[in-house]
């Protein structure tokens, strides 16, 4: 079966600095794929290279098969590909029905249809069905910038899986969120995975959120793949061990 991201042999270099050194890996349907790596391993610039920010030096990223190196984000978004950002991307006025409905529109017909059609746009039922998947039901007309950090992060993800992407790409998804809001959400992304199938790729640095939720795990280390495998087989290895969980 065609993975649903392959990056083959990529390599990205500023001047004379090599940030990213001949990384390949697939991502198959329906998984969870960890990032990991210490402070400066390659990891941010490995993502932006696939999402289409940053154009690799050489290598080649496919989407289903199909050649996508170097498309601009907004081609690989037409093309199923959502993703989060480490900095929140919520709309603070807008309530968290409105965040949701915008997030999914770019998505659904055409400009004149948008401007012209219904305010939802068609997507007030699947609206409903992200508030009550992310238990955000019960604040779905609160302004997005009342919620906890926490509780935006949630809204944060929904948003991302609005438009019902092929693919999502989760940057540092627990960053700053307390504990009992971070097992929520590690527990929501998992159960979106398993009941929707749902296929992504998480780049983290809190290491029981990763390894209690991707099924496979690759460790980057000064621009290259140090190890790749389960996530018990990552956290019992010993270069991994030294260069990052011994950190």
């Amino acid at each position: 079966m065609t993975p649903v991201l392959s990056v083959e042999n990529l390599t990205r270099r500023f001047g004379g600095i090599v940030a990213v050194e001949g990384v390949s890996f697939d991502v198959r349907a329906g998984e969870i794929l960890g990032l990991i790596g210490p402070n400066g391993s390659g990891k941010s610039t490995l993502f932006n290279c696939i999402l289409g920010q940053i154009k690799p030096s050489s290598g080649t990223v496919r989407l289903d098969g199909e050649d996508v190196t170097g498309l601009k984000p907004s081609a690989l978004n037409r093309r199923g590909v959502g993703r989060t950002f480490q900095l929140l991307q919520v709309f603070p006025q807008l309530t968290v029905r409105e965040n949701l409905i915008l997030a999914g529109q770019e998505h659904v017909g055409t400009m004149l249809s948008r401007l012209f059609g219904p305010r939802d746009a068609g997507l007030a039922e699947e609206a409903e069905n992200m508030l009550r998947f992310f238990r955000l039901d019960r604040v779905a007309e609160a302004a997005a910038g009342s919620l906890s950090y926490g509780q935006q992060k949630l809204l944060d993800a929904a948003m991302a899986f609005m438009a019902g992407p092929r693919l999502v790409l989760l940057d540092e998804p627990a960053g700053g969120v307390n504990p009992t809001m971070l097992g929520d959400l590690a527990e929501r992304l998992a159960a979106y995975n398993r009941e929707r199938g749902a296929t992504f790729v998480v780049i983290e640095h809190n290491m029981d959120f990763i390894m209690g939720l991707c099924h496979r795990v690759v460790v980057l280390a000064e621009g290259r793949i140090l190890k790749e495998g389960s996530p018990e087989e990552v956290r019992s290895d010993p270069a991994v061990i030294e260069a990052y969980l011994g950190h």
